[in-house]
């Protein structure tokens, strides 16, 4: 057995099913031993090393287990890094193995020679290890997969090309030596009885009480919604945890932040007492002023908590077992103003959504795109969403209920996940059906040629459907409006235009199934069709650049820019003034009550 054979053999050991990689000289003994090992793990081969990542990124974030993504040395360690930092700082678990040169060469400016321990020592911070000699494993691969998924956190391998032709020798009984054992053991800590308690005394003293969840919160709904229920709260969600409370419970006000609604931002604007639970939402304006609210904060990681805001009580431990010895110490509160007005408002926040949705566009609202969808939704999709516009409408339009699942690039924002993390999702989940939102601007990127993986693999899939649809607007829509809201400026054609691409052609060339639609009465035809389809499926939505994201907050000063743009002499000036203020007249149409009637609300603009 060499040591690129047992390299597998553990990962096999390891429960890991597939690894999402591409080939290169630099695992050249790799790619032999995965043929001696008929393809077990299984061989997932991407475009590009950055899809890689990204399919591991996707299939650690809807399966809960370990993505493994494997390439060759120098160019292709070097591509990994962006998938690579999409997991590091959205906390998941995913281990990279990467090639490199032998180490006769290392030192000599050698062809794709490149400092690797230098290089993937941020992204890999908690274990990054070069085998040198065969007795470093299994030692090296076991902590590096137990340290991924205690830590929820990336690690890498690096192994020399001639390394893993080398004859595997274990570690002995020896001085030195670093036997090794399989395994994570599970764990739920709980926080000491004196500071649930203490954070007992503060939540009971709340009269208007908000909670807050992310990702982390996703193992503990039941809970999560008992707490809401004692608590008299509403419940808004961080958009990583978008999936984990359905969003039909009439008390979840939905997205927080940029991306948010309405009623998330008066939740946290108007409380008097926060609950976050599994959350590090980084947007310290969207929380509530610093000295309104007590605060309780809930995470499993102690490097997390005290962050974002002055917490008066940190717990650190598993959500669902420290709500577990939270509960029965708090005081149930009656359902009264706070919590009749958190549901009025969210109700009111969705009709406001649907009447956006039905604003006439040129050629097609995308807002209409993705709220036609909502009502559709398969009971157990997963859904992602790839950075720009399309995540406004995602946060917004798309209400999460049963067992769907939905992620997206949450802290680094990367574009051009979209796609992979479909992919990487159907490979942890065969059974059920994905969709993903993506940007024209992310699916010229790398959505266009990962479509080829998905030609590949599709048949294998017990449930055939993964569907893309494409926002198509001819524009690098999300930085456009930032540009406009945030410096006043103009749409700067030569680095905003993008070309107008065929894709649902691309997609028919190439064996899948693909519509273009350009008029609103056909958007939802094609969202049943793609749903029924045989195979993976392109929508290629011929959508208005001018629908304008405003956001919850939307201040004067924001407005002023926008405003600003256009005398500057914007290319889409007509149709964004046009759009916008049709989109924002909807919150305010006769027979409802304006959002805030606070005397300083048209100062600050909150109106």
């Amino acid at each position: 057995m060499k040591v690129s054979d047992f390299v597998l053999q553990r990962l096999r050991e390891w429960d890991v099913d597939h690894v999402f990689a591409y080939a290169g000289d630099g695992i050249n003994g790799l790619l032999a031993a995965w043929g001696r090992a008929d393809d077990r793990p299984r061989f997932i081969q991407a475009r590009h090393e950055e899809m890689a990542a990204f399919e591991a990124v996707g299939y650690a974030k809807f399966s809960g287990r370990v993505g493994v993504c494997a390439a060759t040395s120098g160019p292709g360690a070097i591509h990994l890094l962006n998938g690579l930092y999409d997991a590091k700082l959205d906390h998941v678990p995913v281990v990279a193995i990467v090639g490199q040169t032998n180490r006769s060469a290392m030192g000599g400016s050698y062809q794709q020679e490149v400092d690797l321990l230098s290089l993937y020592k941020d992204v890999a911070s908690e274990f990054c290890e070069m085998v040198t000699v065969p007795e470093q494993l299994p030692n090296v691969i076991d902590r590096a997969m137990r340290t991924a998924y205690a830590k929820r956190t990336v690690t890498a391998v690096i192994i020399p090309a001639d390394v893993q032709e080398l004859d595997y020798t274990p570690p002995t009984h020896a001085f030195k030596m670093v036997p090794s054992s399989l395994g994570v053991a599970s764990c739920a800590p709980v926080p000491a009885d004196a500071d649930i308690a203490r954070a007992a005394e503060v939540l009971d003293a709340g009269e208007k009480v908000a909670i807050l969840i992310g990702q982390g919160a996703r193992g503990a709904r039941a809970e999560v919604e008992e707490a809401a229920d004692v608590l008299g709260a509403g419940v808004a969600k961080a958009l990583l945890g978008k999936d984990a409370l359905p969003d039909d419970l009439p008390y979840v006000t939905g997205s927080i932040g940029l991306l948010g609604t309405r009623p998330s931002y008066e939740l946290m604007r108007d409380c008097d007492t926060l609950l976050v639970i599994g959350s590090s939402f980084p947007y310290t304006q969207f929380l509530p002023e610093l000295d309104q609210a007590r605060a309780v904060q809930i995470d499993i990681d102690p490097y997390m908590v005290g962050l974002r805001y002055p917490f008066e009580v940190n717990l650190v431990g598993d959500a669902a077992a420290t709500l577990r010895a939270l509960l029965p110490l708090l005081k149930r509160k009656k359902h009264g103003k706070w919590r009749k007005k958190i549901e009025k408002d969210t109700a009111r926040w969705w009709e406001v959504m649907q009447r956006r949705a039905a604003v006439d566009a040129d050629p097609i609202n995308p807002e209409y795109v993705v709220h036609a969808l909502d009502a559709l939704l398969p009971k157990n999709v997963m859904l992602a969403a790839d950075s720009g516009s399309s995540a406004n409408w995602y946060a917004r339009h798309l209400r999460m209920r049963g067992q769907m699942r939905g992620s997206l690039s949450g802290t680094l924002a990367t574009m051009g996940p979209g796609v992979p993390y479909v992919i990487g999702a159907k490979f942890a989940h065969p059974d059920r059906p994905a969709i993903a939102l993506v940007g024209d601007g992310a699916m010229q990127m790398n959505g266009m040629a990962e479509l080829i993986t998905a030609a590949k693999y599709w048949s294998e899939w017990q449930d055939p459907r993964l569907i893309v649809a494409v926002l198509n607007n001819q524009d690098l829509n999300q930085v456009t409006w930032e540009m406009r809201a945030m410096s006043g400026a103009p749409q700067f054609l030569p680095s905003q235009a993008i070309p107008d691409v065929p894709y649902a052609d691309f997609a028919r060339s190439i064996g899948l199934d693909g519509v273009r639609v350009e008029k609103p009465a056909e958007v939802e035809a094609a969202w049943h069709r793609a749903l029924g389809a045989d195979r993976p499926f392109v929508i290629d939505f011929r959508t208005d650049p001018a629908v304008p994201p405003i956001p919850p907050h939307a201040t004067l000063d924001q407005i002023e820019a926008a405003a600003s743009a256009v005398l500057k002499g914007d290319s889409d000036r007509t149709g964004m003034v046009r759009q916008g203020l049709k989109a924002k007249v909807q919150e305010m149409l006769p027979g409802h009550r304006h959002a805030d009637h606070r005397p300083d609300a048209r100062r600050s603009g909150e109106g």
